[in-house]
């Protein structure tokens, strides 16, 4: 399976219930895709939860995720989809980096620089792999 797919679709599916927070398996490339969303205000804010608390009998290092929501209730993040997946890999040129929403949406891009946003690969004229659409 996976992993960013399930993570995509778990913050889909707790958007769409209005949870106040979604809570994941920890991996780096997951943490780095929820600073991204957190510093281009989807969502509120990205906590780390060590292994063995909260009462669990769980000792693995779990993301926490908390949803952000307009004032009308209405969640932040409209779709949030994976592009790129295990069996198509999407790559793109510095000059192919798509725009999402009329840039009201953002691309996560991985690229050998590391993960950004489609702006910021657009700035620093930086191909890579579209991991997913935001908006």
């Amino acid at each position: 399976m996976d992993p960013i797919a399930d993570m995509f679709t778990r913050i889909r599916n707790a958007s769409a219930v209005k949870k106040e927070l979604v809570v994941l398996p920890l991996s780096k490339i997951k943490y780095e895709i929820a600073k991204i969303l957190e510093a281009e205000g989807w969502i509120k804010k990205t906590e780390i939860i060590p292994g063995g608390l909260a009462g669990k009998h769980n000792n693995f290092d779990e993301l926490q995720i908390h949803l952000k929501y307009r004032k009308n209730g209405k969640p932040q993040i409209n779709s949030i989809q994976r592009v790129s997946r295990p069996g198509l890999r999407i790559y793109v040129a510095n000059n192919e980096i798509p725009t999402v929403l009329n840039n009201f949406g953002i691309a996560i891009i991985s690229t050998s620089a590391g993960l950004m946003t489609n702006k910021k690969a657009k700035k620093e004229r930086i191909g890579g792999e579209v991991i997913g659409e935001i908006f």
